[in-house]
Parts: structure tokens; sequence; C-alpha cells
């Protein structure tokens, strides 16, 4: 464990309360000023998104996300009411889930508020779900998966923007028979800046995530050290999937439906409801 990390550990400890009976629980306002967010706006963003992943993984909000409002003074004489969280580890692991990838202090909290149990309840929800319920838990995945892949792939020896675009494309070759970035994008008939992957369906995005953890896992394990080895490594787990798809008389990814709404667009339009729903009990409260 690195010195940050040791220090970042420390700070969420630090911040952890502990109730009568005996279950732990983290401010929001004070976890958001460990993650180093500097307006209550911005992190509160990353609590809805948090909380609608929350949702999404059958849990209840209201267990993990418990509002609580506090007087805070400001000046001399002026009090004001603030809205807060009493967070469960849970719901801290799904904000730091969400978060800022490109903060270190991110990547140290999802170690931290890891959930060894989560995929396992994930899994046990995941067949109950709808296809938009399910592309947005397997979409949220790939983010973090991702980031640990682009970690991996560093460490291995893809430095620059240009080698880490042909790492990319490389596993995408893999898997889609060839086809490059630009070529699926083509395929799907996307706009120049919407996203491939926001643009899968729950089958598509399993075999992406399937190609991406393990090569996150290969890229360890077999201790690559060039970014030509890297980019080998990428395109050979990406043709193994792809193998393994046909050997099951599966789909081949670049043959499969592209959805109508994007991954985007379910979130939001969630988030909407979401929104709408807490409105509605507090009047009727």
């Amino acid at each position: 464990m690195s010195d940050l990390q040791a220090e970042e550990y420390k700070s969420f400890e630090q911040i952890k309360k502990t109730r009568e009976d005996g279950t732990e629980y983290w401010s929001a306002r004070e976890l958001s000023q460990v993650l180093q967010y500097k307006k209550w706006e911005n992190f509160a963003k990353v609590i809805d998104r948090a909380r609608l992943s929350c949702k999404n993984s059958g849990f209840n909000i209201i267990d993990h996300f418990p509002e609580v409002r506090k007087m805070v003074k400001i000046g001399s004489n002026t009090v004001r009411e603030l809205l807060d969280y009493n967070l469960s580890r849970y719901a801290c692991y799904l904000i730091v889930q969400n978060g800022d990838p490109r903060k270190e202090v991110i990547a140290i909290g999802q170690t931290y508020f890891a959930i060894q149990t989560r995929r396992q309840e994930v899994a046990d929800y995941f067949n109950q779900l709808d296809e938009d319920n399910k592309r947005l838990v397997i979409r949220g995945d790939i983010k973090q998966w991702n980031q640990m892949l682009l970690e991996a792939a560093h460490n291995s020896g893809v430095i620059t923007d240009e080698e880490y675009a042909k790492f990319q494309n490389a596993g995408y070759m893999g898997l889609y028979g060839g086809l490059t970035v630009d070529d699926i994008h083509k395929r799907k008939n996307l706009k120049e800046k919407e996203k491939i992957l926001d643009f899968m369906g729950s089958t598509e995005l399993i075999a992406n995530l399937f190609r991406i953890s393990q090569t996150e896992e290969k890229l360890k394990k077999d201790k690559i050290n060039s970014s030509s080895k890297a980019t080998k490594t990428h395109y050979e787990v990406g043709s193994k999937v792809r193998r393994a798809i046909e050997d099951i008389g599966g789909t081949m990814p670049e043959d499969l439906p592209t959805p109508k709404k994007s991954i985007k667009q379910i979130e939001k339009e969630q988030l909407e409801r979401l929104k709408d729903k807490n409105t509605k009990l507090m009047l009727d409260e």
C-alpha cells in the first residue's frame, strides 16, 4: 500500500461514525470533502447517480441513503438548515463508483469501500431486471473495469495517447472480427461524440465486460512489459471471447441490434422519475 493510499484510508476511517446498535455510517458532507469535491452541488449529482445504482441493484434507497437535516451556523447570528445523508458503506461504495475517475482519491475510495458480496447480490437480482436496467448495471461495471484496465495497460507500457488508442482498437478488433472502434461507431450509425458502449444491449455489453476484465487480469498475471505485447494481448483476449461466442452458437457482437436509447438517456429518464417519486413522497408526508 502506498503512503497516499494509507493516508486516504485513514481519512475514510476518521469520518466513520457508529450508531448505538453498532452499525456504521458516513456523513455525505464529510465524505465530499475527503473526496475533494469543493462544491456540494457537484457532489449531489454523484449522489443522485449512486442512488439510482442502488435502486437498479435491487436495494432500498432509504436503507442506504437516509436523509438528515442539520442546522449549521453561518456568521454570528444566522443559522441555516442543510441536507445531508447518513451513508452506509454500500452507499459510499456506489458514490465512489460514480465519482470522477480522474481523481486518484476516487480510485482509492473504490478499494476502501469495496463490498465483496456486491457482484453476487447483483447477479441474484440481475435476471429480474428489464433490458434497460440490465444495461445500466453492466455499463456501470464496465466504467470501473475500464479504469482498472487503463491502469494495468499503463503499468504494462501503454503510455502515450497513440499507444492507448492502438491498445483499445486491438481489443475491439479481436472481439468484433477485425472491426475498429471507428468501424463499430459507423456500423451503429452514431453521431460523432456518442460512445459505442452507450449504444450496446446487455448481451453485447457482457461480451465487452468479459473482454475488458480478462485482459486486465492477464496483463497483470503475465507481467506484460511493453506496449506492443499489451496490445497483442488485448487482441488475443478479444479473439478468444469471440471464439467462445461462436462455440456456443451465439450472435456475433457486430450483428446484435443497436438499442434506440443510449445509456445516458435511460439514466436521465430514471433520475427524473426518481426525483418525481421523492417529491410525491414528501408531499404525502
